[in-house]
């Protein structure tokens, strides 16, 4: 059960549960451009843990719908200001927060402590947005481990959204032989931040910028992941592969072809297992990890915004 979050700006300035920002930046548009200027802003708020860092992009016209950007295992919200502008400019508001552990967030470097209450602070920072944008439609989009955290929120219980959007569900991922199996969860118990896992970063993307910028990003974390974070998301996919039947609202599900990271079989699982009657599948042939920070990041941006539009009531 998500209680009701209290939030503040980043002076720690408390104040009930209405997020306070720690900036509010207007971005200029060109002149005679149609599109809404998009104002920034940022907070944190307690939920499950303490110190949940987040941040928004708004458009200054009316919200159609409302977003939650979830992001993936080891980065943090700030690399998605482009989707986040993206989303603004055709009139969303949208907010991402940073995991437990993660980019600005409080936490062991990368150890999300539960993707549990990993989901508990989606739907807090879900709810926040919620109450600054009333009745309006509400959407959920997830990449990689943030999208395995969506599909979890999604099926462990009926949740109030229009529809969500998954970008490389990581489900379809080597269960490890039976040894590794049962050591897994004596090394989560006894050495929760043990790194057991580096990831490759040639393989987010073909695009050297986005690789090289990762790299040298100080709030990614560019160690082993730790032992809990792992076995979590080992665990949550066999909890939600065994309930893609209840996964009942409207998807988007979108994988890169060429995915060494998450493996694209997962979306397959999705096509093939999922509940909802509402159910869209894109794959793009090529592409890395990182759809929307591949070089032909502007289409996959526009089939997410064409998928939303379709999904506002008139």
């Amino acid at each position: 059960m998500t209680t009701e979050p209290k939030a503040s700006g980043d002076a720690e300035q408390q104040a009930g549960t209405e997020p306070q920002t720690a900036d509010d930046t207007t971005q200029p548009t060109a002149p005679g451009d149609s599109q809404p200027q998009i104002h920034t802003r940022a907070g944190r708020f307690d939920g499950t843990g303490s110190g949940i860092a987040w941040r928004a992009w708004l458009p200054d016209t009316p919200a159609r719908g409302v977003i939650v950007l979830v992001h993936g295992v080891a980065e943090h919200s700030g690399r998605y200001t482009h989707v986040g502008q993206r989303l603004a400019a055709a009139e969303f508001a949208v907010y991402a927060l940073d995991h437990i552990g993660h980019g600005k967030s409080a936490g062991s470097k990368a150890n999300i402590g539960s993707l549990d209450g990993a989901a508990d602070n989606v739907a807090a920072m879900l709810d926040i947005a919620t109450r600054e944008h009333p009745d309006v439609p509400r959407f959920l989009v997830g990449h990689s481990m943030g999208s395995l955290i969506v599909l979890h929120l999604a099926t462990r219980r009926p949740i109030d959204v229009a529809g969500i959007v998954v970008s490389a569900p990581p489900l379809d991922i080597s269960a490890g032989n039976p040894a590794q199996r049962a050591l897994a969860p004596v090394l989560t118990r006894l050495t929760p931040n043990l790194g057991v896992l580096k990831l490759d970063s040639s393989q987010i993307s073909r695009d050297p910028e986005v690789i090289r910028a990762y790299d040298n990003d100080p709030l990614v974390y560019r160690g082993k992941l730790p032992a809990r974070t792992a076995a979590e998301i080992l665990n949550t996919t066999f909890l939600v592969k065994e309930r893609l039947s209840q996964l009942t609202v409207p998807v988007l599900a979108l994988h890169g072809t060429a995915d060494a990271l998450a493996a694209p079989s997962s979306t397959d699982l999705i096509e093939h297992g999922a509940g909802s009657t509402d159910l869209t599948v894109i794959r793009y042939d090529g592409l890395y990890h990182e759809i929307f920070n591949e070089p032909e990041k502007d289409k996959v941006l526009g089939d997410v915004v064409d998928w939303l539009e379709a999904h506002v009531p008139v």
